[in-house]
C-alpha cells in the first residue's frame, strides 16, 4: 500500500491521529526534503526512516518504488507541507501504482488551498485552482483566461512576485475586482487581507518585505461587482 499523507502547512497540531499512526507503521517515508520533515518526525516521535523523493529524482525513482510496493512493503509519501501531489512531486508515483495494480490511499488532511477559498469570503460553491502560474511563457495567456472565468479562482504565489501578480490581475480583471490574499495559513503570523485588487496593490506595495506562503483568491467575472 502507498499512503499519501498530508502534513501541516504551518501549525504542527494540524496533524490527524491516523496520519501519525500510518507514518509510524510504514517501512519508510518518502519525503520532499528530509531535513524539513525531520522536525515533524521528532515532534511526534516518529522514527520511521526517511528517503528523499522530490521533483529532481522522481522520474528515476518511480520504477524501483513500485517494485518495493509490489513486494509487499507499505510506504508513505509526504511533502514539506500540505497534501503531496498538489504543485509538488507525487503524481507520477501515484499513476504508476494505479497502472501496476498497487493500492493507493490518500488521507484527508492539511492543505492551504481549501482554507484560503473558504476564508476569502468569496463564493466558493464552484472554484478553479490554478496552482503556480508560469513565470514567463504563457503567463499572460493564463491570466486572460482566468479574468473571464465566471467563478472564484485562486493560485499559489511567492512573496517576491505577489505585487507583480496583483498588478497583472488588475490589468486584465479590472482594479475593482474583489480578491483576498491569504498568507502564512495556520502559522503564527497568519494574515488574510480582502479587498479590491487596487486596494491590495496599495497595501502590499507599502510593505517593506512580504514573507511566507501565499494563496491569492479572486472573485469570478460574474461576481465581480
Amino acid at each position: 500500500m502507498l499512503y499519501i499523507v498530508p502534513t501541516p502547512v504551518g501549525n504542527l497540531e494540524d496533524m490527524t491521529l491516523r496520519a501519525i499512526r500510518i507514518l509510524k507503521e510504514v517501512e519508510f517515508i518518502l519525503a520532499e526534503d528530509t531535513r524539513v520533515s525531520r522536525r515533524l518526525m521528532d515532534h511526534y516521535e516518529i522514527t520511521t526512516p526517511l528517503r528523499p523523493y522530490h521533483a529532481h529524482n522522481e522520474h528515476r525513482s518511480v520504477e524501483s518504488l513500485v517494485q518495493e510496493l509490489q513486494a509487499g512493503r507499505d510506504l508513505a509519501l509526504i511533502s514539506d507541507a500540505g497534501t503531496p501531489g498538489i504543485s509538488d512531486a507525487g503524481y507520477l508515483l501515484i499513476r504508476a501504482c494505479h497502472l501496476a495494480g498497487v493500492m493507493v490511499t490518500c488521507l484527508p488532511g492539511a492543505t492551504a488551498v481549501i482554507p484560503a477559498f473558504v476564508h476569502s469570503g468569496l463564493p466558493c460553491d464552484r472554484f478553479h485552482f490554478e496552482g503556480f502560474l508560469p513565470h514567463k511563457k504563457g503567463r499572460q495567456t493564463r491570466i486572460r483566461w482566468l479574468a473571464e472565468y465566471p467563478f472564484t479562482f485562486g493560485m499559489f504565489e511567492s512573496p517576491h512576485r505577489l505585487v507583480r501578480l496583483l498588478k497583472e490581475l488588475a490589468e486584465f480583471c479590472g482594479p475593482d475586482r474583489q480578491a483576498t490574499v491569504c498568507r502564512e495559513i495556520s502559522k503564527l503570523h497568519e494574515e488574510t487581507k480582502p479587498g479590491s485588487l487596487h486596494e491590495l496593490i496599495a497595501y502590499y506595495d507599502a510593505q517593506d518585505k512580504v514573507r511566507g506562503e501565499i494563496v491569492v483568491v479572486v472573485g469570478g467575472k460574474e461576481n465581480s461587482k
